[in-house]
């Protein structure tokens, strides 16, 4: 199966290809300074700039020192559930590679940690390999032009994140979710808010048919069912794969 219209495909590493490491951390970092976790306070600091989203973690600190003890606090959880490639990612990439789109995985740490996760992964990839967005997030524009040189209409991103899809709506980007089964985690709740038209909850949801089906639809204009100054309340889900 050949892509007609999407020319890039762009994978975010962590919640995507690996475990979502970050929203039981950023809780239990919450939680434990005494704070309240809340839907706010998770979209304010997932895919932001890592001193961004310190900054709103608040507490006591700067924000230099807030990351810092956030990243212990990571460290510590990484003890007891360690970093794992989700089951069917290498099944998702083989499919991704058939469709004649480049391929590229990003997300906000550095490039050692996709070296050391995904090394036997990594032939997958076009171009760098691997983008780290930390200094841009959530990066779809830049990825999409900056990087590959395509336009973001002919780019699809696949994501944990609802930033992300609001700015792939924004950008007229194609997205599929692939919200965090966390507990605690807000993420599905704001991909439906943001109107993201197709959320999965298993990497094998992402086949021929759903990318044949974006491809379509990116082609004709209507990856999303409005436009992206809509208010947020009055949005409704039009498609999700459990």
């Amino acid at each position: 199966m050949v892509l007609r219209h999407l020319q890039l495909i762009a994978v975010n590493i962590d919640g995507v290809l690996l475990n979502d490491t970050f929203s039981p951390v950023i809780h239990r970092f919450v939680v434990r300074r005494g704070g309240v976790y809340t839907a706010e306070l998770e979209r304010a600091v997932l895919s932001q700039p890592q001193l961004r989203a310190a900054a709103a973690l608040g507490g006591p600190g700067t924000p230099e020192e807030v990351l810092r003890d956030y990243f212990r606090e990571r460290a510590q959880y990484l003890t007891e559930c360690p970093v794992r490639v989700l089951d069917g990612a290498g099944a998702l990439l083989e499919r991704l590679r058939a469709t004649g789109a480049a391929l590229v995985c990003y997300g906000g740490l550095g490039r050692s940690h996709f070296d050391r996760h995904l090394p036997h992964l990594s032939k997958y990839f076009d171009g760098p390999r691997y983008v780290c967005t930390d200094s841009f997030r959530p990066g779809v524009r830049e990825i999409a032009e900056d990087v590959f040189g395509v336009r973001c209409d002919q780019a699809l991103f696949i994501d944990d994140v609802a930033r992300v899809a609001e700015t792939a709506q924004a950008l007229g980007a194609a997205f599929i979710g692939h919200p965090s089964a966390y507990e605690h985690s807000f993420q599905r709740q704001l991909m439906r808010e943001a109107g993201v038209r197709h959320i999965v909850g298993s990497l094998d949801d992402i086949d021929e048919r759903l990318l044949e089906r974006l491809d379509a639809e990116a082609a004709a204009g209507r990856l999303w069912p409005w436009p992206a100054t809509a208010p947020a309340g009055r949005r409704e889900l039009v498609t999700a794969h459990a």
